[in-house]
């Protein structure tokens, strides 16, 4: 299991480079996997489950599952007695709540221990006695204990404990079964081969109850440095096509298996790879120089420096999916007015349909269908966005250039939100061939693609900075990004709040948007 320590990240600034035409990180054209490439990529498309997620839900369940026990007793024995109701409710809360506590500091939500229920159960009953020490205790301090009914006491004892043990073993059978599937693992690709990749390989291996699941190995050098099968697992490809797998696959790690003492090199490859949306840990395994332990985190006890963290992950990515479902569902019903009124208004302005898709780039740099009320003259359309809306533009309607300036064109969006291809919040989705000067915005910035590690926006912290509309000059696509990269490195569910309140506001300035 990957244990987090503190975090070493490399300075986003350093990996990326000054110069705004080398896109080393990126490359201009979809580059070819092969056959051998594609076929692995294949195994690995749906999105998996990890540990760090499902232990989190164990935790949720249990304490569900302790505090219905001791409900569920209450109402059998003692029945609804109004003047004792609160007490019991209190002491079935503090149960689960200590219980939790008390598994989670022995240790007991460890994948390796849920795996094995019957060989921890002396661990599971002991915190269980604790629970009902403490809580006897509590009730003996606070002169409660006359309250409650030894019945009721002695029966939750029993029930909670039968329940938590056959909890432990259904969970035991879900992760053998999601972990046969292929559903919880973390998945990973060694960065490099040579003796380096095998020495690595061989030790992550005999890590008991190790959730690594190595998908191959890519490294640009050829087969006389760098075999092509190394340790029984196959090189796929080099540094470039590894760029792409990772958006063919779903690929929660990358591990550098160079030495640390290989600067250069190493930063060369972080240069082209910090654009992904994964973990990128530096294997320190052969390394000679040793920092002092918490520099490092580990999978089982093979040492990791780590690099990059993928942003919004696990926990986060969940609250920030509930964020965007509640405030779309919000946004929906305050702007139906305003969207049923817009939408009639562009039926009876000009001839077409009310909403224009528009492919976009979407997470992981994936192609999205974008939408919004339509602005244009339907015969006038670019879905591609190769010529950029300029001011007084003959292609915009009239109807279109009043929702154009006010946002209102974005409104549908509100749905893309609730569907999950949009969040509400995140880096605004460009046009897959949008332009700057007729170059491409890859072409222009260094690391844009980094804006697509995290999910778009229906509005972002570049939009209320005053960073939208026409996009006529190199420096206002850099300004974006450079927003953009900000808002990923800071993001919190409060920084979000924070950009969609402002968001009306901000967008009463209208000055750049045609």
């Amino acid at each position: 299991m990957l244990e987090k320590k503190p975090n070493t990240n490399f300075d986003r600034k350093v990996l990326q480079k000054s110069s705004g035409t080398d896109n080393s990180s990126a490359p201009v054209d979809k580059v070819a996997l092969s056959p051998l490439a594609l076929e692995v990529a294949a195994k690995f498309r749906n999105e998996s489950i990890s540990p760090a997620l499902f232990t989190g839900l164990m935790r949720i369940w249990e304490f569900a599952v302790v505090f219905l026990c001791g409900i569920g007793m209450y109402f059998a024995y003692v029945g609804i007695v109004e003047d004792h109701l609160f007490e019991y409710l209190i002491a079935n809360i503090l149960a689960a709540a200590f219980y939790v506590t008390f598994a989670q500091f022995s240790s007991g939500y460890r994948p390796s221990v849920l795996r094995k229920p019957f060989r921890f159960l002396g661990r599971l009953i002991i915190c269980w006695i604790g629970v009902f020490s403490t809580l006897a205790v509590l009730a003996f301090l606070l002169k409660i204990s006359a309250v409650y009914s030894r019945v009721w006491f002695t029966g939750f004892v029993i029930a909670g404990l039968l329940a938590l043990m056959l909890s432990r073993i259904l969970a035991a059978k879900l992760m053998r079964t999601l972990a046969r599937t292929g559903r919880m693992e973390r998945r990973a690709v060694i960065v490099g081969g040579g003796q380096n990749a095998e020495d690595l390989i061989l030790a992550l291996n005999k890590q008991p109850d190790n959730d690594i699941r190595i998908c191959g190995i890519f490294d640009d050098r050829g087969d006389r440095r760098s075999p092509p099968i190394v340790a029984g697992y196959p090189k796929l490809g080099n540094i470039s096509e590894l760029i792409e797998f990772a958006r063919v696959a779903r690929i929660d790690m990358l591990i550098v298996s160079l030495p640390i003492s290989a600067e250069e090199r190493v930063l060369t490859l972080m240069q082209k790879l910090w654009v992904l949306p994964v973990d990128i840990r530096l294997s320190a395994h052969a390394a000679n120089m040793r920092l002092q332990p918490r520099a490092y985190s580990y999978i089982g006890s093979v040492p990791m420096l780590d690099i990059l963290d993928k942003p919004i992950n696990d926990w986060d990515a969940i609250a920030k999916r509930l964020f965007d479902i509640v405030f779309s569902l919000f946004g929906i019903v305050l702007f139906s007015p305003v969207m049923l009124a817009t939408a009639l208004a562009i039926k009876l302005d000009s001839k077409g349909p009310v909403i224009f898709k528009q492919k976009r780039h979407g997470f992981n740099n994936e192609v999205i269908n974008v939408w919004k009320f339509r602005s244009m003259y339907s015969d006038q359309c670019d879905p591609t966005a190769r010529q950029a809306v300029t001011k007084n533009d003959s292609r915009v309607t009239r109807v279109g250039r009043f929702i154009r300036k006010t946002s209102i064109d974005e409104l549908p969006q509100f749905f893309n939100s609730l569907t999950g291809s949009l969040s509400l919040v995140g880096p605004r989705p460009h046009a897959v061939s949008a332009n700057s000067n007729n170059m491409l915005y890859n072409d222009v910035v260094d690391g844009y693609f980094a804006r697509h590690k995290v999910k778009p926006g229906v509005t972002g912290w570049a939009q209320i900075n005053g960073w939208r509309g026409e996009i006529d000059k190199p420096e206002k696509i850099v300004m974006r990004t450079e927003y953009d990269l900000n808002y990923i490195e800071n993001w919190s569910l409060w920084f979000d709040l924070k950009i969609l309140f402002l968001t009306p506001v901000r967008l009463l300035n209208t000055e750049n948007a045609y």
